[in-house]
């Protein structure tokens, strides 16, 4: 696994959008958050292009993604938002050209398609964690010292904030963490960058607005697939919308009938990716400790390096 540089004050940082169209004033107050912690944000001005529902043609966003990632001026790359589309540009990228010049990637949600390419086809630690407009919404948003320790630290992290979070089963095990969105990951099975880790791995899932069956159907899909078997650990977000209107049914109560895939301990409400809390940036291609005894606990090692 390729760890990037761990950035430092002063480093640029790319924001593109891979994805769908933002909000003008969501974006610039994201800007001066990501100035606040020492960052420089530069973007193109396609950033702003529109086309339907998506930020563009899937080649000027795959040329604006792939322009900062080969400039060795720019220290990481960060989404804008998410939404849909950025499975879109996975065509027009090469993995040993991905693998030269490998920097921090942070984004969630849609991005999840990037994340997969980037952290198991590429084999590079990317982070699952804010996007600009995450950060323009305010730091109740964001959880600041995780993203700030996880970026700009090349230490090994320690410690998750598990506040909130359920034992759905209880356990221990360690393997290298990987995941995000649900649909996403399910997505991508059956193309040419399919969701493909390696055994033995902690998966890590998220969701929003999805009604019980539905996630029922994608859990489903990922069983009859081999990747819960293959898993030593679930990590489970808060799934916030997902539920139906008397409250019965659950993401929750649909992900418990599918632990018993999983070899290792499962947990559910990790604020990451969409929550109701300031959002917890969790890296992936790295190593993961989960374990419920004497607490509920997830150690993870680091993921950037001294350049």
């Amino acid at each position: 696994m390729i760890k990037p540089p761990a950035l430092c004050e002063g480093d640029r940082i790319a924001v593109v959008a891979p994805a769908s169209p933002f909000d003008r004033e969501d974006f610039e107050r994201g800007l001066i958050e990501l100035r606040s912690i020492g960052l420089e944000p530069v973007f193109n001005r396609l950033v702003f292009d529109r086309s339907e529902y998506v930020a563009g043609s899937a080649s000027s966003r795959a040329e604006d993604f792939f322009a900062a990632w080969r400039d060795p001026t720019i220290a990481a790359v960060m989404a804008v938002r998410g939404g849909y589309g950025s499975a879109q540009l996975l065509p027009f990228f090469n993995i040993t050209d991905f693998r030269r010049t490998p920097k921090v990637l942070i984004g969630c949600s849609d991005i999840t398609s990037l994340l997969s390419f980037a952290s198991i086809q590429c084999e590079i630690a990317v982070f699952h964690g804010p996007m600009v407009v995450t950060l323009g919404n305010g730091r109740e948003r964001y959880d600041r010292a995780s993203l700030v320790r996880q970026l700009m630290s090349a230490i090994p992290y320690g410690a998750v904030n598990c506040d909130g979070v359920d034992v759905m089963k209880p356990g221990a095990s360690r393997g290298p963490i990987y995941g995000g969105t649900l649909t996403q990951i399910v997505s991508s099975l059956g193309t040419p960058f399919p969701f493909s880790p390696p055994d033995k791995y902690v998966l890590l899932l998220d969701d929003v607005e999805e009604r019980p069956y539905r996630v029922d159907r994608m859990m489903n899909q990922i069983r009859q697939a081999g990747l819960l078997k293959r898993a030593c650990a679930l990590l489970c977000s808060e799934f916030p919308g997902c539920l139906e209107k008397d409250g019965v049914l659950s993401a929750r109560s649909v992900l418990d009938n599918y632990t018993g895939d999983i070899e290792g301990p499962a947990l559910f409400g990790l604020r990451t990716g969409h929550t109701a809390h300031p959002m917890v940036t969790v890296p992936l291609g790295v190593e993961a400790s989960v374990y419920t005894n004497p607490r509920v606990g997830v150690v993870l090692e680091e993921a950037a390096v001294t350049a």
